[in-house]
């Protein structure tokens, strides 16, 4: 049979994009290309599944239906109703159509999203009202994007974003995305070859997306796709790729991870998370208060995303607790390299360490900076 190649775009976090083209690269992808909010690749149905299994960074993986000029909605409605529609959408699938319009004379985003509807319809069959619903299945996300008349149309292969592992089902306050947290991971330098130690996990979001790093877990594997509902869906194609991860990491030897906080209850939640990411045996778990940590040597990583804001309450105690957690890092971890998540400079020199920041990266609507420093 031959082979349909996609023209595919991974939407990543404003400045992941370095880190998710060499994603692609380990799957051995062509034409990979960075590009403003992500990376633009090439591949055929197993080069879509493996992307959406294997990207920890991305937040989802669109496939391109066309990309064309218009200037007036007729024109947008004859070059849409063109497209192969038919690969990607069944006649019972709803769809939603979102819309992106800069510098075109196609402003009117509702308009848009109504006339490239109007035109998928029609090209699949579909005539009264559209449909509700495909035996349970969610609407099949459809991506608009309009520039200096240039309309490039997107189907989104991912369904839920990337970041919903599956094994998060119970989360603390102001959570850690699970792809920011495996993008930073990346953008320190830690390969999974080294111990890990986060003191204020929380939920258990960093240690759980290291260890799947380290043992080699795709992200992916337990969770459902949109492109599951596609008309040209091989489940069989979809449970091989899955099959062949625990085969490759079946004698996975990893460093020791750990993560601790002071709640017990936030620690009870994270063992179940890490049960439910299936690294219940990779990573540990302890209820432990900063400063009862005995010293470690090293070489090894501290890597947290400790309280900020109005987490902890007032700036004085934020202040306080910087400190603290500083000397924390010096007097128990030498040897150790150390990075944490911080929105605010002032909080993060409190720590007294001498520090190198990257970003700003975004943390739900927050920019936040990645601090590292060797000790």
């Amino acid at each position: 049979m031959k082979k349909t190649f996609f023209s595919l775009f991974a939407a990543t976090t404003p400045g992941f994009e370095k880190i998710c083209a060499r994603e692609l690269r380990s799957l051995a992808l062509p034409d990979i290309e960075e590009v403003r909010g992500g990376v633009e690749f090439t591949g055929d149905l197993g080069g879509l599944y493996r992307a959406n299994l294997w990207l920890r960074s991305a937040n989802r993986v669109l496939a391109r239906v066309g990309s064309f000029r218009s200037r007036d909605f007729p024109r947008l409605y004859q070059r849409a109703l063109q497209l192969p529609w038919g690969r990607f959408i069944k006649p019972l699938t709803p769809v939603e159509v979102r819309v992106t319009s800069r510098g075109s004379r196609l402003m009117h985003s509702g308009r848009i999203a109504e006339t490239v509807s109007s035109a998928l319809d029609r090209a699949l069959g579909r005539t009264g009202n559209p449909p509700t619903g495909d035996e349970g299945k969610g609407a099949q996300l459809v991506l608009v994007r309009i520039e200096d008349d240039l309309c490039c149309i997107s189907v989104d292969s991912s369904g839920a974003l990337l970041h919903r592992r599956g094994y998060r089902s119970e989360a603390g306050a102001a959570p850690l995305r699970e792809t920011l947290a495996a993008g930073l991971l990346m953008k320190s330098g830690w390969s999974g070859t080294i111990p890990l130690y986060d003191p204020f996990c929380g939920s258990g979001t960093l240690p759980i997306e290291a260890a799947m790093l380290a043992a080699g877990k795709p992200p992916g594997s337990n969770r459902l796709f949109a492109f599951m509902n596609w008309p040209r869906y091989r489940p069989g194609l979809w449970q091989a790729l899955v099959a062949e991860t625990v085969r490759d990491r079946a004698d996975a030897s990893l460093p020791f991870i750990s993560g601790s906080d002071r709640d017990a209850e936030m620690i009870e939640i994270a063992r179940r998370n890490a049960h439910r990411a299936e690294v219940a045996q990779e990573v540990s778990f302890q209820v432990l208060e900063l400063t009862a940590q005995s010293p470690v040597p090293g070489p090894g990583l501290v890597f947290c995303n400790p309280p900020y804001g109005t987490r902890l309450g007032t700036a004085a105690g934020l202040a306080s607790l910087y400190r603290q957690f500083g000397q924390v890092c010096r007097e128990r971890f030498p040897g150790w390299q150390v990075a944490f998540i911080c929105p605010d400079p002032r909080l993060a020199e409190q720590t007294g360490l001498s520090l190198s920041a990257r970003g700003p990266f975004s943390n739900g609507g927050l920019q936040v900076h990645l601090y590292q420093t060797e000790l």
